[in-house]
Order: structure tokens, then sequence, then C-alpha cells
């Protein structure tokens, strides 16, 4: 049955109340997986004329596709790519799924991150309706899974599609086109030691104390390292070190003999065409203790989209000022399959995650008609 809507509002109140809280974080609520708002994402996309297919990326948690025809061949192909998924919804104090507008705002989980913004997305492919085959380019959606956990989604779809000259990553960016972010490095620092009494630690070694001098090391000559092999990015800045937990011993008469660093490493794309932030951390470790270990997840790539690529330009010629982010999105794991990607939404990443998330309903509507004229001055 076709699904009646009458505003770009609309559909982003129909989009918040169906749950699709990503089942990889603090949940807050039963209610997971993005299956529900993908089949209706679905629906919308063939109510509006594409050609719609759904993969599973993990079971129950799939990638929706939609294919809008085009009259013509060899035409640029623009892909629209927002997120299904959503944080959980633990400690709000609004109701998370109640998809309310009040006070020129929507108010809801993923109302602004990214509910909003692919709302303005798909109303803006549905007012174009027929007239999308007459455009000068060719359309296609996807909506992508675990957008907030480990991106399979995009990872998913670019192993498998290509050919984009763009594609557009519904974030709420205040419809500026973040066409850089950096990478992330998550990792840990690991020392060990020998337990023993603590009347006698003589007797063992401590893997705590083993690892206070990295901690004074990495807080201060690495943080210079990553300054000096990374550089500064004209919109992103320089790379950047949190050292975000720390972990050893079991009880206070034990001598440790283990402690765990936890780190986050937020690297420019400098640093990643220079090898990256692991192999400068592994380096870094090993100068200053050959029996510390390092143990990283392979790291996030930065975003680097030429700011010269037409359809890019396009957007800034439409009112879309360039910029970068220090956030991560989808749009780095696409541009890393060859398709280059930027960043781009109505609402505030302020709003993004918190206890009561919402998105202006002005700038909802304005990011729909943007998006539209964007396709027809094309």
């Amino acid at each position: 049955m076709p699904i009646t809507l009458d505003s770009a509002t609309a559909l982003a109140c129909a989009l918040v109340r169906l749950p699709s809280v990503n089942p990889d974080g603090d949940l807050g609520t039963g209610a997971t997986g993005e299956g529900d708002c993908a089949r209706f994402v679905a629906g919308f996309l063939a109510d509006c004329g594409a050609e719609v297919t759904v993969e599973d990326v993990v079971p129950g948690r799939p990638n929706v596709i939609g294919r809008f025809p085009t009259r013509g061949s060899g035409k640029p192909r623009i892909l629209f790519a927002p997120h299904t998924d959503t944080v959980g919804v633990g400690g709000m104090t609004i109701a998370p799924f109640g998809g309310e507008v009040r006070d020129g705002r929507l108010w809801g989980r993923g109302a602004s991150d990214t509910k909003g913004p692919m709302a303005a997305m798909l109303w803006a492919l549905r007012s174009l309706g027929a007239q999308i085959a007459d455009l000068s380019v060719e359309v296609h959606f996807a909506g992508f899974m675990a957008e907030e956990s480990d991106q399979k989604g995009s990872r998913h779809f670019a192993a498998r599609h290509d050919g984009y000259a763009l594609a557009l990553v519904g974030e709420p960016t205040g419809m500026r086109a973040v066409h850089k972010h950096n990478g992330c490095l998550w990792a840990e620092v690991i020392t060990r030691g020998v337990a023993a009494h603590a009347a006698t630690p003589e007797q063992g070694v401590n893997a705590i104390t083993r690892m206070m001098p990295l901690v004074a090391a990495l807080d201060g000559d690495f943080r210079r390292q990553l300054v000096e092999q990374g550089g500064v990015d004209d919109l992103l800045g320089p790379s950047t070190l949190n050292i975000g937990t720390i972990q050893g011993g079991t009880r206070g008469n034990i001598v440790p003999d283990r402690c765990v660093l936890g780190l986050d490493i937020r690297f420019t794309p400098q640093l990643r065409d220079r090898g990256g932030a692991t192999a400068l951390l592994e380096a870094f470790v090993r100068e200053r203790d050959a029996e510390a270990e390092v143990r990283a997840l392979p790291e996030s790539p930065p975003l680097d989209t030429p700011a010269d690529n037409p359809f890019l330009q396009q957007l800034v010629r439409r009112g879309a000022a360039l910029d970068g982010a220090p956030w991560f999105c989808d749009g780095a794991y696409l541009a890393a399959g060859g398709i280059p990607a930027v960043a781009i939404g109505p609402g505030s990443i302020a709003q993004a995650h918190t206890e009561d998330e919402w998105i202006s309903v002005a700038e909802l509507e304005a990011g729909a008609r943007f998006f539209e004229g964007w396709l027809r001055a094309l």
C-alpha cells in the first residue's frame, strides 16, 4: 500500500517512531535492529518509483537500496546515503520514539542523527517524482545499517557497488558540505608484571608502575609526534590523542600482573598517508618498553574528498560551505572503496545522541528543498 505523507517533517516523524537502535551499544530498549526502518524506507522508495533491493549485511539487519529509472545512458551516478540505525535511548528525558512536533522542533531518537537528514533526502526524491528520469544524473539511494558501531553497512556496500560520481552521506551538518574528517584508531597498550603478595612487593613486578612512564610519554612525546608526522590540517587541525581508560590489578594486597591503557587517536589524512596511527603507536611503545604490547582495532580511515569534485562544487554553488569535522561517518568507507563522498544534511551534530534529541522543522524542510534544487540544477 502506498505510504501517504504530506511533508519531509511528517516523513521524519514516521521514521523516528520506528525504533532502529543499533544492538551493538548501550540499548535502553528491547526494540533493536534496523529491519523495520529498512522495510519502511523500501516501501517509500518503491512508492516513489525506485527499483528496490534489501541486502542483509547480518541476519535481520539490512541495507536498503533504491535505484531510480533514468532515460539515456552514460549519466554520472549520484548516491544519497544516510544510515538507518540510531544509538541507544537509555537516559533520554523525552519519549525516544514519540516523533512529536512542538515548539518548531521534531523530538525523538534519530531526529537529528540521522532520520531527519534521511527524510530530507527522501522527500526531495519524492518531490521530483517522474522527473528524476530526465535529470542529467542517475540517482540511487542507500540506507546503511550499523553506522553507529562498526560501519558494516557502508563497508558491505562499497565492496559490492561502485561507479558513483559522489555520495551524499546523510548527517546533521547544518547543510555544510563536510568533505574531510579525521580517521580513528582505538587501541590498548598492555604492560605485564609478576603477581606477589603486597607484604613482599619486591618478589613481584608491578604492571601499573611499569605503565606509568608510558602514560607520561604518550601524554607528552607521542602527542608531539602525532603533530610532527600528521601535520596540522587546514580544516581538521592536528591529530589528537585521548587516554580514556586505565585498568590494572585485582585488589590492593596483590602486586598487579597486568595493566591496560585504552587510547583513542583521531588522525589527519596526512598521517594516514605517512603510514597511519597504528604503526606510529607501535614503534613509539616498542622504543620505550620492548615487552609492552599494543592491541589495535583496524584503523577507521579519514575522509578527504577533493574539494574540486564537480558535484561537490555544485553543492557549494547552492550555498553549502566546505567544512571538516572531528567525528566519523560512513563516508570514509565509501571513499576508501572508491566512491567520493561528502557528509551533508539539516540539523546540528550538537543534538546527536543527546537525552532530548531534536531537529528544527524549518531546517528539515529547507534541507529537502536544497537537495531537490541541487538535483534540478545539475
